[in-house]
Formats: C-alpha cells, sequence, structure tokens
C-alpha cells in the first residue's frame, strides 16, 4: 500500500515538475561554472545583476543608435560595441559607473554606426574558437579568462596569475580572425 501510495503521488507530480527541469538544470551548470571560477559565487552573482542593470539602463538611452555590450567581472565593467558619437560614449560610460557596486569602467567603445550581424556573428565564432584553444592547450582552467570579441579584437578579462595571462594572450593572438589581443586582467600573484 505505501508503495501504491508513492506511485500515485510521483505520477501526479512529474507532470507539475516538467516545466521546472530546465531552471533545475540550468541552475546546476551555472553552480558548475561558480565552482570552477575564481571569483566568489557572491561577486559572480553581482557581476550577472552589475550587467544586467547596466544593458537595461544603457538600452534605454541610446536606444537603436548603438551596439553596446557590458561585460563584469569582479565588479569591473568592460564596456565594448558601436556608438556614433563620443558624446554618446561618454554617457554610456557615465550610465555604466552609475550601477551599485561597480569598481571601474574599461570604455572601450568605438565611434562608428553599429555592427552588423553577420560581424557579430564572426565575432561569436571567433570567441568560442579562443574558448576551445584554451582548453585544447591545457596550460590554465579555460573558465579563469572570460573572452568578448568585437569587430574582430579580443578581450581578455579574468582573475589570473601572470603566466595565464600571457598564455591566454599567446593563445587569442594566434586564432584565426583576431585582429588585435586587450588585456582587461587582474592579477592574482
Amino acid at each position: 500500500m505505501h508503495y501504491l501510495k508513492i506511485a500515485i503521488l510521483v505520477a501526479i507530480l512529474i507532470p507539475n515538475l516538467q516545466g521546472c527541469f530546465p531552471l533545475v538544470a540550468a541552475g546546476a551548470g551555472a553552480g558548475v561554472l561558480m565552482a570552477e571560477d575564481r571569483r566568489t559565487g557572491g561577486i559572480y552573482l553581482e557581476d550577472e545583476n552589475i550587467e544586467l542593470k547596466a544593458n537595461s539602463r544603457i538600452s534605454e538611452h541610446v536606444k537603436e543608435t548603438s551596439h553596446i555590450e557590458v561585460t563584469s567581472y569582479n565588479r569591473n565593467v568592460l564596456l565594448t560595441g558601436e556608438t556614433p558619437t563620443e558624446t554618446l560614449k561618454q554617457e554610456i560610460e557615465t550610465i555604466a559607473r552609475g550601477v551599485p557596486s561597480v569598481q571601474s569602467v574599461t570604455n572601450e567603445i568605438v565611434i562608428a554606426r553599429p555592427s552588423a550581424l553577420s560581424s557579430r556573428s564572426n565575432d561569436a565564432y571567433i570567441t568560442s574558437k579562443v574558448k576551445a584553444r584554451f582548453v585544447d592547450a591545457s596550460r590554465f582552467r579555460a573558465n579563469y579568462v572570460k573572452v568578448v570579441t568585437e569587430n574582430g579584437t579580443v578581450f581578455l578579462l579574468g582573475l589570473v596569475k601572470h603566466q595565464e595571462a600571457e598564455d591566454a594572450t599567446e593563445i587569442a593572438r594566434s586564432t584565426s580572425g583576431v585582429l588585435k589581443v586587450v588585456k582587461v586582467f587582474e592579477y592574482i600573484d
């Protein structure tokens, strides 16, 4: 009788839990990433929050005149993308600096028309190639270095040792399609 009650309970609950599986799986995936990261779990989540708030505030301000990417690593913000004027570039930086918990802002926005979707797709491909080469090289844990690509320029962020930074830079520079590498590291040694 006890097993019958459990079977009925399971039969009732499974259809209701099916929608939860992606959330549980995503939560588990984020947990693995946080466990492998040099940032604390709190800082990792704070970086996610900084990105969400900054992106929201910036997109309200620039509408469709610009293409801006906000990346936060250890509460240090990297701004990349394109905007039509120097004034707007500085306004975007001011908005990012105004987000709570932001320690510093590196403004790498260029004055230009927003990049085409094909350029952004190529950048995503370059990012994936660089990350794959990090894994293949096995010189450091690949998730110690965050990779952002904009118009063929690769930006490297992370809490790294000097040797890890040099290895990451060498790997990124020698990846096909990479035009330039910009280091935005924090050193821990």
